[in-house]
C-alpha cells in the first residue's frame, strides 16, 4: 500500500482528529487478519463499479489524498462515515435471507444491504452524485468472486426511469428486474448479459448475487448513466 507524499506532509490534513487516524489503522489492521472478511475472501461488481468497489479501486492506494473530498465526495463521505466501506468492499453480503429480501432489508438500505451496524455500509445508501460508468440499452455486469462461490442465480434491476439517485434514497418500488439468471459454477469472474429500453441519464444497476456455498446473499448497487 502506498503512501501519498502530498498528503502526508499536508498540515491541514495531519491536524484531522484522532479518532479518524485511529480508524485509519484499524481499518488497515483489520485488511490483514484472515478471514475478516476484507478482499481476500468474497467479490463484488467490478463493471459497472459497485458504489464500494469503485471507491476501492480509486483511492484504496490513495486514501490520504484530501482530493478525494472535492473530486469524489461521496466515496469521501463513506471514508468519513467508516473507511470499512471501502477496505471490505468485497463483505456486503446478508445470510440466511432465504431469498425473502424485501423482508429482511428496509427501504433506504439496499445498497448497504441492511448492513448498517457499527455504520459499516450505511454511506452506501446515501443519495448523491456517485461517480457513474457509462451503459448503452445492452451491457454486462462483471462480477469478480474471489473465493469462486459461485452462484445459484444472479438478479439484476435497474431503478425506474424519473427516479433520482442523487435526492431519493433507493426502495424496492424503485427496481425493475431486467435480467435473471441461472446457476453458474464456481469461478472468479461471471459475465451476465442485460438487455434494457427506454432508459436515459443516471440510474442504478441493483445487482443481487446468490452464492451457492450456502444462503449468503450480495446486494451491490453501481450508478451508471445511460446514453
Amino acid at each position: 500500500m502506498r503512501w501519498h507524499g502530498k498528503a502526508c506532509h499536508d498540515h491541514a490534513y495531519l491536524g484531522r482528529s484522532s479518532a479518524l487516524l485511529l480508524s485509519l489503522l484499524a481499518a488497515v489492521l483489520l485488511c490483514l487478519v484472515p478471514g475478516s472478511g476484507t478482499a481476500s475472501a468474497h467479490g463484488s461488481v467490478v463493471n459497472p463499479a459497485s458504489r464500494n468497489y469503485g471507491c476501492w479501486q480509486r483511492w484504496g492506494s490513495d486514501f490520504q489524498n484530501p482530493a478525494m473530498a472535492t473530486q469524489d465526495p461521496m466515496c469521501w463521505q463513506a471514508w468519513q462515515d467508516n473507511p470499512n466501506a471501502m477496505w471490505n468492499w468485497n463483505g456486503l453480503y446478508r445470510n440466511g435471507s432465504a431469498g425473502n429480501f424485501q423482508a429482511v432489508i428496509p427501504d433506504g438500505q439496499l445498497c448497504s444491504g441492511g448492513r448498517t451496524e457499527a455504520g459499516r455500509y450505511r454511506s452506501l445508501d446515501t443519495p448523491g452524485p456517485w461517480k457513474t460508468t457509462d451503459v448503452g440499452g445492452t451491457f454486462t455486469v462483471q462480477l469478480y468472486d474471489q473465493a469462486s462461490h459461485g452462484a445459484d442465480y444472479f438478479l439484476v434491476y435497474v431503478t425506474r426511469q424519473g427516479y433520482d439517485p442523487t435526492t431519493q434514497p433507493l426502495k424496492w418500488s424503485d427496481l425493475q428486474l431486467v435480467a435473471r439468471t441461472g446457476k453458474y459454477a464456481p469461478s472468479q469472474n461471471y459475465s451476465i448479459p442485460v438487455t434494457t429500453s427506454g432508459y436515459t441519464g443516471r440510474h442504478v444497476v441493483y445487482t443481487i448475487w446468490q452464492a451457492s456455498h450456502m444462503d449468503q446473499t450480495y446486494f451491490l448497487c453501481s450508478d451508471v448513466n445511460f446514453g
